[in-house]
């Protein structure tokens, strides 16, 4: 069982013995410690109580984590808007449409139904920057919270907020409705039994898609396959892809924030390619720069030459991307992972913008979607990962890897990237599993493939000379 502390949130295993795994009493202490670093930087006045939204994906821990985090809260004297079964997207612009001081999320995102967790939200809606998340850690490690007394005890107002979040994606000035409707496309969908079957067929209704397909649409937690959208993952909807006449699958993680698009004959388009087509209808119509992380395809930068504008890469995660998107006036950006920040709607990864955007984009061009895939560079990417163990010294690894591939351009912002004439290798220890992932990318499967066997057979050999030198 496992227990990850990170900047932003806290994320585990439920059940087990405390710190090591995700439970009550560590739920309590890191609710209680986000309270505390709240209090230091919000604006609002000392009078009124701290307002904060919570909401949750659809886990089997959901309810009774929920229940722990809105009650800390209020012990903690804030007043907490409880949005209930939502996406994490719809939790982030429910911060602002509030008004609130903060947000809790509750999802352990991609991670199997044993996981869950605490993504934590500034007044912007947005994850924290590192310096506030470790000022949170420290909190929780010191114990030292102050509780309200009786006659301070926060309060819970339930309200939901998919409407508003669905209205706030059909109002954008590049979504066309009207093209859409026109265009009459069939659409599947699988919401891996989470919050996505409840917001995304009314997304597709508002945009005016009829002919609606719904898989594993009821949010019931218990997962019908692994849930994190990869092509090994999704058989069921490729399937029926292929044998029924359907314009586009889309499928989405358990908190909606990943988006990976289906094509008609039931191969993938690819979740790299998710944010590359809705950058290039962005920029068709938006001047300005594009970010994704070192561990995406090399295509969004193609795409942007394309339009005379300038790709930047951002360390992986979602706060750093949205830190540079910001630094560099990024008109779109995201991460390969299927995750579209578009900063018109704002600053997070939604599923819901990148379907309405790609549905506008795939009207106007008026082809089926793999003809649209083929329009886009081509690139391939494995992924990989190494199961991290007590003899693995990460950063040691890292550094002797850098040695070994030093004639190469070598980026270290974030584990390290090796860049190869044909291709690339990134390697890094994973903010969500205890893992290193290693990516590499190349202009076909064999030689990305290639790439990542030799990286990974270099770890092997560097831990095993560390095992000889200790017999």
């Amino acid at each position: 069982m496992t227990l990850i502390k990170s900047i932003s949130g806290i994320r585990g295993t439920i059940g087990g013995k405390t710190d090591d795994n995700l439970t009550p009493f560590d739920i309590v202490k890191f609710v209680s410690a986000y309270v505390e670093w709240l209090r230091n930087v919000s604006l609002a006045s000392t009078n009124s109580p701290l307002r904060v939204v919570v909401g949750r994906d659809a886990r089997i821990s959901g309810q009774m984590v929920e229940n722990l985090v809105c009650g800390t809260l209020v012990g903690c004297g804030c007043d907490v808007i409880d949005i209930g079964l939502a996406s994490t997207p719809t939790t982030e612009i429910a911060v602002t449409a509030e008004r609130a001081d903060g947000g809790i999320i509750i999802t352990a995102s991609h991670n199997p139904k044993q996981w869950n967790a605490l993504k934590l939200l500034n007044a912007q809606g947005e994850f924290l920057s590192k310096t506030d998340g470790e000022s949170i850690l420290k909190i929780a490690e010191t114990g030292e919270m102050d509780f309200a007394k009786i006659d301070a005890l926060g309060k819970i107002y339930n309200k939901d907020m998919s409407d508003y979040h669905i209205d706030s994606v059909v109002s954008l000035d590049l979504v066309d409705v009207e093209a859409i409707k026109k265009a009459n496309f069939s659409v599947a969908i699988d919401c891996v039994n989470s919050v996505g079957g409840i917001i995304i067929p009314k997304l597709l209704k508002a945009l005016g898609v009829e002919r609606i397909t719904c898989l594993n649409c009821e949010p019931t937690g218990d997962f019908k396959h692994n849930p994190e959208p990869l092509k090994e993952n999704l058989t069921e909807i490729s399937g029926y892809m292929a044998r029924n006449k359907v314009d586009v699958g889309f499928v989405v993680d358990p908190d909606v924030d990943r988006l990976a698009i289906v094509c008609e004959d039931g191969e993938m388009f690819g979740e790299e390619y998710t944010l590359v087509s809705v950058a290039d209808y962005v920029l068709s119509h938006t001047n300005g720069n594009t970010v994704s992380n070192l561990s995406s395809t090399r295509a969004l930068a193609d795409v942007t030459a394309l339009y005379d504008s300038k790709y930047y890469a951002a360390a992986v995660g979602e706060v750093n991307v949205v830190e540079k998107m910001k630094a560099v006036g990024a008109v779109i950006g995201g991460e390969g992972n299927g995750g579209v920040i578009y900063p018109a709607s704002h600053y997070g990864r939604d599923a819901l913008v990148g379907i309405a955007l790609f549905l506008t984009l795939l009207a106007k061009k008026s082809m089926k979607v793999s003809e649209l895939r083929k329009t886009y560079p081509e690139y391939f990417i494995s992924k990989n990962k190494i199961e991290l163990t007590p003899d693995i010294d990460v950063d040691t690894v890292f550094s002797v890897i850098k040695g070994n591939y030093s004639r190469f351009g070598i980026n270290d912002i974030d584990g390290v990237k090796i860049d190869f004439p044909q291709g690339w290798v990134h390697l890094r220890r994973s903010n969500t599993e205890p893992i290193i992932r290693i990516y590499s990318e190349a202009p076909t499967q064999e030689q990305a493939d290639k790439f990542a066997a030799a990286i990974i057979a270099e770890i092997n050999r560097i831990v095993a000379s560390w095992q000889k030198d200790t017999l």
